[in-house]
């Protein structure tokens, strides 16, 4: 069994060639209705996570996967994977889906690729070396305050958060990377707990790459690599509207 990728850019080939993977696989795809394993799992799911585990695991790396669970975990680097992140907008034709990777090691987050598979935008960051979204270096805009902010949301919020206006989009991973290049200004999770690692973190790295802020509803530990741990995380063009946001959501 080889070793992995000894380069940041060998490890980021590997991530490319397994959203690739899935983008194809899927493109032959003719059901991507509920699989009928367990709730809420596509045909789709289950397809894509075949081909990009398969993938990961022969190039040498560990993996944790929403679909499929941990492989090798004794590994040095861990690819988190969410092999199709919005299955439901996927299955119902709502195009805001993607392909999230993310490589994790002792370290944390670093190098993910995020797959735009309607549209094929494709962001990409490294630990270090910035995010770029199709080759152009991207940015979060310099919002400050929620009165101005347009915010993604995930789950109900219990009430008015303060924003400007707000979008429910259905895909953790493109969300954040929305944040990440401006589209939009925030993103709360409004469920309690509901996201996996592999949800958030490839998001999560292109945020941090292009100078968003990202963290957790209640400052824990974003990097899990348990399949049973679940986070809330939240995300901000800027520091104070992160704060603003984050108080705001945890009012009583």
């Amino acid at each position: 069994m080889p070793g992995p990728p000894r380069s940041v850019d060998g490890l980021l080939d590997v991530l490319h060639a397994a959203v690739d993977a899935v983008a194809d696989v899927l493109g032959d795809l003719d059901d991507w209705g509920l699989a009928g394993t367990r709730p809420g799992q596509h045909r789709s799911d289950l397809r894509a996570d075949a081909v990009a585990v398969d993938l990961f695991v022969g190039a040498g790396l560990g993996v944790l996967s929403e679909e499929s669970g941990r492989h090798h975990p004794e590994r040095p680097v861990t690819v988190v994977v969410d092999p199709l992140d919005g299955s439901t907008n996927a299955h119902r034709g709502i195009p805001w889906f993607a392909s999230s990777v993310c490589a994790v090691d002792a370290d944390g987050p670093l190098a993910a690729v995020v797959l735009d598979l309607p549209r094929r935008h494709r962001y990409v960051a490294s630990r270090g070396g910035g995010a770029r979204r199709d080759g152009t270096p991207i940015r979060p805009s310099a919002v400050t305050a929620a009165a101005d902010a347009v915010v993604g949301l995930s789950g109900l919020p219990p009430r008015h958060l303060g924003w400007s206006q707000f979008r429910a989009l259905g895909a953790a991973a493109l969300d954040l990377c929305a944040v990440a290049d401006g589209t939009i200004d925030a993103f709360v999770d409004c469920s309690v707990d509901a996201h996996g690692s592999w949800d958030y973190l490839g998001g999560l790295l292109v945020c941090h790459e292009a100078g968003a802020v990202v963290a957790d509803a209640h400052g824990r530990d974003l990097v899990a690599l348990d399949h049973a741990a679940r986070r809330t995380p939240l995300a901000a063009a800027t520091p104070d509207l992160l704060d603003e946001l984050t108080a705001r959501r945890n009012q009583a």
